[in-house]
């Protein structure tokens, strides 16, 4: 019986060996990991010089990796094991109590100080008022959450930096007081880099105040919940599915929908649509994406506002759940991600609003090397 047991195992173990590596070679590629969220390696080209450089082997190592049958079975085993043994930190994600975190990375001070010169020439140089609002991420407020000992740097000594070094003539925008005031609330997702509508909400009711207006109350708007099984981008970094899904909200005011138009533009087509809302993200896994859509250089929104009131926003993908809020006050927001963009005035000419955003997380402002542009 043992001798049968022993050539069992032998046998599953040949098969393992050889079977999966051809599985994996003759089975059909994806070219994209919705569930890790992101572009898997093609398969290399090979010639002499990518093999004596070593380049072809690397690419071929992370082709034969990112397409291994039952990669995604394999990655899972690989947590539960490294949290076996107290690991608490994966991928640059700390797995806490009932959510997952990221590390914030070291600041980027000469890529900060740039934004800031390029943001405090633009004010310098347009009639209307600027304004900078920079969100902590969730690690910024769950500081407790982070395991102890874990590096970890202050985000809110971040945004004192910035908003320090700007000029009087820029007025920021202080949001982190009422995020940190509300963190018992579901404000950040568990699973994921972004506020909720609700944190998205709370900034709101700060900000608009400072652009001269009144905020519409919290119990003015219904709540839909479009979705609750969203897993989001630290769980693409970790697989780790024991924290709660998230839930995606829509909030509508209870006075009517104003939104005219939504029109994206990028630099090969522009598409009208009569939403901000993309609800077919809703069936797949970036269901963030419902807000406003996937990041595009320019959108813009017109309401049936009888205002002359127009905002022109720069942005990360923070601003996608904000920029509903402001339907209810501006006749014409226009949003610029200035990753995809080099001349902005290429979508946008400052002198036709009223007011101009910035609309940041702090570990994205810290980091981008993109807002530079601007003062091209």
């Amino acid at each position: 019986m043992k001798e049968f047991m022993k050539k069992t195992e032998a046998v599953v173990f040949l098969a393992v060996l050889f079977i999966l590596p051809l599985l994996t070679l003759f089975s059909h590629k994806e070219s994209f990991s919705e569930l890790e969220n992101r572009t898997l390696q093609s398969k290399p080209d090979f010639s002499f010089d990518s093999w004596f450089d070593k380049s072809f082997m690397e690419e071929f190592d992370s082709y034969v990796s990112d397409h291994f049958t039952g990669r995604p079975a394999w990655i899972k085993m690989k947590l539960k094991a490294e949290l076996a043994l107290g690991r608490k930190e994966i991928n640059g994600i700390y797995i806490s109590d009932g959510r997952l975190i990221e590390r914030t990375p070291e600041p980027d001070y000469e890529t900060m100080d740039k934004s800031i010169d390029a943001i405090n020439s633009l004010a310098a140089s347009v009639t209307p008022p600027v304004y900078v609002m920079l969100a902590p991420t969730s690690a910024g407020i769950y500081t407790d959450l982070i395991p102890k000992n874990a590096p970890q740097l202050d985000q809110h000594s971040i945004i004192e930096y910035v908003y320090k070094n700007l000029d009087s003539r820029v007025s920021t925008v202080n949001i982190y007081d009422i995020l940190n005031a509300s963190k018992e609330d579901y404000i950040y997702y568990r699973s994921d880099h972004h506020w909720t509508s609700l944190g998205a909400y709370y900034a709101y009711s700060t900000a608009i105040s400072k652009l001269g207006f009144s905020a519409v109350p919290f119990s003015r708007y219904d709540i839909e919940h479009a979705s609750s099984d969203f897993r989001g981008t630290y769980y693409s970094k970790t697989l780790y599915d024991e924290v709660q899904p998230d839930t995606i909200d829509i909030y509508t005011s209870k006075e009517g929908e104003k939104v005219v138009s939504c029109t994206v533009s990028n630099a090969v087509e522009e598409n009208t649509y009569d939403s901000i809302y993309f609800r077919e993200f809703l069936d797949v896994k970036d269901k963030y994406s419902i807000y406003l859509g996937t990041n595009q250089p320019c959108i813009k929104i017109k309401t049936n506002l009888q205002s002359d009131k127009k905002i022109l926003i720069f942005k990360d993908s923070y601003a996608n759940s904000f920029v509903p809020f402001l339907t209810q006050h501006y006749n014409e927001i226009t949003v610029l991600d200035m990753r995809y963009i080099n001349n902005f005035r290429d979508y946008a000419d400052p002198e036709d609003y009223t007011h101009i955003l910035f609309l940041y997380n702090s570990t994205t402002f810290s980091s981008d090397d993109n807002i530079k542009k601007i003062a091209y």
